[in-house]
């Protein structure tokens, strides 16, 4: 028969024999990564990430009057493009830019015509639209109405004759997308997004900025990086009720107090050390391929109707946040479904749909139930959407998607944590 002195050193021979909080965390930790499926698995997300972002440098092409160029051939083309174009976008310069235009149009050599619009065609076109063409459909977008498209064939119906008017346009669209009837913005929020804009800074500096755009537009692919981590946290809980060691580790001393909030510490630490990996890979590929040129830039040059007051690489850093934050949300709704389920399978049978069934759900604008809860979804919540105006107000207090999505991922996280403690603490009393 066991004596009493050797029943209490049972649980040590599990655990760590110091029982602070850091010693714990540690262990629980190290059983985390030293499992070779952990180690697999983060190898395949890390390898998927820089795959799905080394897509566009490998998909890359422009063309010139020679014909497309790929890869990294073609970036480096495209930046040479952008040599003459970082100034300052001055009413002057916009002016200046728009009479030239036209005045290429006047020349009907210079023109072709398919039915239904005018376009420039030879050298006029190669030589004087197509490294800069970027940047002119952006000056057009900025004179025309919300949600129309609008190209460089477009200047020709524009009066410059007393000046281009360029930010009186710009924030005559604000004002547009604001008064639209489909967005239902109460005054609140019109002046939320007003007092926004107004902290932009002018002129705008144009310049090139192409990586930040990649990054910016793919954090949906991310998701499969959140998935990957959670895949390896779903056995933190389920894991010990299927080896049968839940009954050892809730009758050691600590198991029910700080052996518990040590695997919820580790599972969080997992995930930032990990989420960290993903995101450097996630950012280096696009950025050693396209350059970090753009980073100080506003985002207006991408889309002068975008009211954040944001560099590229602001709107960047913020929108990581909000990644990690669903992250985060993410960790804990696996933590709670871990606490509750019998094996790690069953939690995934809950969370992957949970991921992944938004995907299927497009919003069919920015205002109603719906969508606004849409846009607050995992996949949705990871999009960017600078330019959208995505607006929420509890009382007389408004405020942007932004703000929403932290808000509700950083309560829902320290709700669902608290719930994967306390289930996790049930099951003693139900053992």
């Amino acid at each position: 028969m066991m004596s009493a002195k050797q029943n209490q050193r049972t649980p040590n021979r599990t655990h760590p024999r110091r029982a602070d909080g850091l010693s714990l965390i540690r262990f629980e930790f190290l059983k985390i990564v030293r499992k070779r499926s952990t180690l697999t698995i983060m190898a395949v997300s890390l390898l998927l990430t820089a795959f799905l972002f080394g897509l566009p440098v490998i998909q890359y092409q422009i063309y010139d009057q020679n014909g497309v160029m790929k890869g990294t051939k073609g970036i480096a083309y495209d930046r040479e493009q952008y040599a003459d174009l970082s100034v300052p976008l001055t009413e002057e310069y916009i002016t200046k830019t728009i009479r030239e235009v036209q005045g290429l149009f006047e020349d009907p050599a210079n023109v072709g015509y398919d039915g239904n619009e005018r376009f420039l065609i030879g050298d006029a076109y190669w030589n004087e639209i197509a490294p800069r063409e970027n940047f002119l459909n952006l000056i057009a977008r900025t004179y025309a109405a919300p949600n129309e498209s609008r190209g460089y064939n477009s200047f020709p119906d524009l009066d410059a004759s007393d000046g281009a008017d360029f930010y009186q346009a710009v924030q005559a669209k604000r004002e547009a997308i604001l008064n639209e009837p489909g967005r239902a913005l109460s005054n609140e929020q019109k002046a939320y997004w007003s007092g926004m804009a107004g902290k932009i800074d002018t002129p705008l500096q144009y310049g090139y900025y192409e990586g930040w755009e990649v990054i910016i537009s793919s954090f949906g692919l991310l998701l499969f990086a959140v998935l990957a981590i959670c895949i390896v946290i779903a056995p933190v809980f389920s894991g010990e009720y299927q080896a049968g060691t839940d009954a050892v580790i809730l009758s050691a001393k600590y198991g029910r107090t700080k052996l518990i909030t040590a695997k919820l510490a580790a599972s969080l630490l997992f995930g930032t050390i990990t989420f960290a990996f993903h995101m450097v890979t996630a950012c280096a590929i696009p950025l050693a391929a396209f350059g970090v040129s753009g980073w100080n830039l506003p985002m207006q040059i991408a889309n002068t109707a975008i009211p954040y007051p944001l560099t590229f690489l602001q709107g960047t850093m913020r929108n990581i946040g909000i990644l990690y934050l669903v992250l985060l949300g993410m960790i804990g709704l696996t933590l709670f479904l871990s606490s509750r389920m019998k094996s790690p399978y069953l939690v995934l049978i809950v969370l992957v749909p949970v991921l992944f069934i938004p995907m299927l759900l497009s919003p069919n604008g920015t205002a109603g139930a719906y969508n606004l809860m849409l846009f607050l979804l995992p996949y949705q919540a990871v999009m960017p959407e600078f330019g959208k105006y995505i607006s929420y107000q509890a009382g007389g207090l408004a405020f942007d998607a932004f703000s929403a999505r932290a808000i509700l991922y950083a309560v829902f996280t320290a709700v669902m944590l608290l719930l994967a403690r306390g289930g996790f603490q049930r099951h003693e009393t139900a053992g």
